[in-house]
């Protein structure tokens, strides 16, 4: 018998098998490359760049 589902809440999905690495792995890279994801270190770097928020040290002076 399944477990039953909490009071007004939505029935539980049944669990998925857990995949062995190597084909999560591969279903990981299958996916990023269908949406886009750039495999290149130079690509990452650029992108890291644009969204990463970069510490100033006049920070510190003005939390005082």
């Amino acid at each position: 018998m399944g477990k039953k589902p909490k009071a007004g809440g939505a029935p539980r999905k049944p669990k998925e098998p857990k995949l062995e690495d190597k084909e999560q792995s591969e279903r990981f890279i299958q996916t990023a490359r269908e949406l886009g994801a750039d495999e290149d270190q130079c690509a990452f770097e650029a992108a890291f760049e644009k969204i990463i928020v970069k510490k100033n040290s006049n920070d510190q002076d003005r939390q005082g």
